[in-house]
């Protein structure tokens, strides 16, 4: 037994030593250890709270006095915990935004914490934010705005000492720092310690960035820069919570700088002749503003959204940035945590069950045929394993056997990034019954690539890379089924009379009754627009074709068609006349003109009236919303009735959904609603949707 197991060790310690494969070389610009550690964040907060959320504002002027900050049940603890359990790695907060007030008890300025009623002064958030960052093991970031609309001395040099002293203080007092984030917005119309003017700077040279950047390495050599041109993360290029398809993590970096990028495409796709690497932050609100206005309780990006928002990001190479406006009470609002909350719980269900682990995989090459290169590393978890190929190759194909026939719909693939981003083209196909379907052809690759692929049933998978900068180094691929998301549909009619029914989820059916019962596999099956020409009840549920599972149901009442409905006079003139009765809540008709308007509505016919719904512009600063009202009737047009409703909607300005009122029956042909006043106090009022109620 001694010589037999001497035989094989030395065998084993000699096949070892005898793979000398020497790994790829590097390939074009690299990433840093902090940006690699950067990397394996991938998902982490933005935490919008200062001075704007007590003013109702987005960009507060600068003239703001302290005793305006003042949340009631300020709890970092409970930012900390919301992103814990939604699983983000970090937060980044506001620490001084352009109207210049700061969270933290600044040595350098008035215009602070110190001098709010918020702890009686003696509050430090950040320091409060940063212990529960380390009780919960996130990581914690600051977001500095260079602009400050509230220094007399912004624009000039002697600004530049008070912001770097600042920066000095956010990267020394609050432990360690993990992003430094500027923002690219500067100069402008500003308070500026009373001036009242415009001052505006060169973005480029202003700052004198290298010396700012120094700072940061200086004292914070982990941290990572985020702005429009890093240095060491860039901006996506837009707000919306998206990067493009193919995204390089490459950037020409000296063609961009705070506040400077006159090609936004090269932000949003990277450049593949880059000069940096410099990978994408894709920086999105889960509400349509980034500060909290109450009015946007109602518009939390639904769960579809968010999905989507998660796969165009960090399915795309790029990492995400969430941003939660937390109200003025302290807290991360309820509406909100309910949402990130079912996206946690999606994303834990989307990759629950690795189905590529443990099957038989194969390579068309492998590096010189080594072992420590091997096919088998792109499904052992470990980030520092990878498959290569020779250096001469680069095109080359790995093709996984399921030891049974297996249903998946998501694709996750990742590039070993140290030695470089390197694949240009690669495609997804499937056996199906024997024959090869291709599933998907996409571009580039990098940290992490994630496919939301038609849902197969297929005895093998194959992922070819058909072109490559140089030889493929792949480190993780993995396969997943995906459970449908099961949203309660939404159900329209349109000024026509046809209804659509939208489930927000590829490959689910929807089932619908038109008579008030409880729909089902049993009831129609939506196939597209159908007429519904009189009053009706649409119930309708979407169910999950493979397992039968079924969601929640909608039930969307509607009155008589509004077919033969026309705007009378002059609000109608020049403009989207049929907006308030296409069924469409994102469009409008808003009037510019002096109160009180007139919106004239004839129906076409007689009918018995008990009532109306308003639902006010949908858009993010909800133009013309109107709130003190009266509704006549009329059978000629000319001749109006008294009203025979009034008033006011209530908390429309914070809440401006759905209004339902009531009135006593009357009969008449037309219909005259008046908007006597508007929450903003503007001369113009506007309806996205109209719609009457009748016996």
């Amino acid at each position: 037994m001694k010589v037999r197991f001497c035989y094989y060790f030395l065998l084993a310690i000699l096949l070892v030593s005898c793979d000398r494969s020497l790994a790829p070389a590097p390939h074009g610009p690299l990433p840093s250890e902090r940006q690699l550690a950067w990397h394996d964040l991938e998902y982490y907060a933005f935490i919008h709270f200062n001075m704007n959320t007590f003013t109702n504002m987005e960009w507060g002027m600068g003239d703001e006095k302290p005793e305006w900050f003042n949340p009631t049940e300020l709890d970092t603890r409970q930012w900390a915990r919301v992103a814990k359990e939604a699983g983000m790695k970090g937060i980044i907060i506001t620490a001084k935004h352009h109207d210049g007030f700061c969270l933290w008890p600044s040595a350098y300025t008035e215009h602070s914490v110190k001098n709010s009623p918020w702890r009686d002064g003696n509050g430090d958030l950040l320091r409060e934010l940063s212990d529960a960052c380390k009780e919960y093991g996130l990581k914690f970031g600051v977001y500095l705005s260079p602009w400050d609309r509230n220094h007399a001395d912004y624009g000039k040099p002697e600004y530049l000492d008070y912001f770097r002293n600042q920066l000095r203080e956010l990267l020394t007092n609050y432990g360690e720092v993990f992003e430094v984030w500027f923002d690219g917005a500067n100069g402008g119309t500003g308070y500026y310690g009373g001036a009242n003017e415009n001052r505006k700077i060169d973005n480029r040279t202003y700052y004198q960035w290298d010396t700012v950047f120094k700072i940061v390495r200086e004292l914070q050599p982990m941290a990572c820069i985020f702005s429009d041109g890093g240095p060491d993360v860039r901006w996506v290029g837009n707000e919306e919570g998206w990067a493009r398809p193919t995204n390089w993590s490459l950037l020409k970096r000296d063609d961009f700088a705070p506040g400077i990028a006159e090609n936004l495409e090269h932000l949003r796709a990277g450049q593949e002749d880059g000069t940096h690497w410099l990978p994408a932050e894709v920086d999105v609100s889960i509400r349509p503003g980034w500060y909290y206005h109450p009015y946007e309780d109602h518009k939390v990006k639904t769960l579809p959204q968010l999905l989507d928002i998660y796969y165009h990001s960090v399915g795309r190479n790029a990492s995400l940035l969430l941003n939660f406006p937390v109200d003025t009470r302290g807290l991360i609002h309820e509406n909100d945590v309910n949402a990130v909350m079912k996206l946690a719980e999606a994303l834990k269900a989307d990759f629950a069950h690795d189905l590529a682990a443990g099957q038989k995989i194969s390579a068309s090459n492998v590096r010189g045929n080594s072992r420590k290169f091997k096919v088998e590393n792109m499904l052992d978890g470990k980030k520092e394993t990878y498959w290569a190929a020779d250096d001469e190759v680069t095109s080359a194909s790995v093709t996984i056997e399921f030891k049974e026939p297996t249903t998946f719909n998501r694709f996750l693939v990742q590039e070993y990034i140290p030695l470089g981003q390197r694949v240009r083209k690669f495609r997804v196909e499937a056996l199906v019954d024997g024959n090869w379907q291709t599933l998907a052809e996409e571009t580039t690759i990098g940290y992490k690539r994630i496919l939301r692929l038609p849902t197969t049933t297929a005895t093998q998978i194959r992922f070819t890379i058909d072109d490559a900068k140089a030889c493929p180094v792949i480190a993780n691929l993995q396969v997943f089924n995906a459970p449908k998301v099961l949203e309660a549909p939404v159900v329209r009619r349109n000024q026509a009379g046809d209804v659509t029914i939208s489930a927000g989820e590829e490959g689910v059916e929807v089932y619908y009754t038109t008579d008030g019962t409880d729909p089902g596999t049993g009831s129609a099956r939506y196939e597209g627009p159908f007429k519904l020409d009189k009053k009706g009840l649409v119930a309708a549920v979407a169910v999950n074709p493979q397992s039968g599972e079924t969601g929640p149901v909608t039930r969307q009442e509607f009155d008589i068609p509004s077919t033969q409905w026309i705007l009378l006079g002059e609000p109608g003139k020049n403009q989207r006349a049929s907006a308030p009765f296409d069924g469409n809540p994102a469009t409008s008709l808003v009037v510019n003109q002096p109160l009180p308007v007139d919106f004239i509505i004839d129906l076409g016919e007689v009918v018995k009236l008990k009532g109306f719904e308003y639902l006010p512009d949908q858009s993010r600063y909800s133009a013309g919303v109107i709130r003190n009202y009266e509704i006549s009737v009329s059978n000629d047009g000319r001749n109006f009735s008294q009203p025979v409703s009034s008033g006011e909607f209530g908390n429309i300005a914070n809440s401006p959904v759905w209004q339902r009122i009531t009135f006593d029956p009357v009969t008449a042909r037309m219909v005259r609603f008046r908007a006597l006043s508007v929450v903003t106090g503007s001369d113009r009022a506007g309806i996205a949707e109209f719609n009457i109620l009748t016996e």
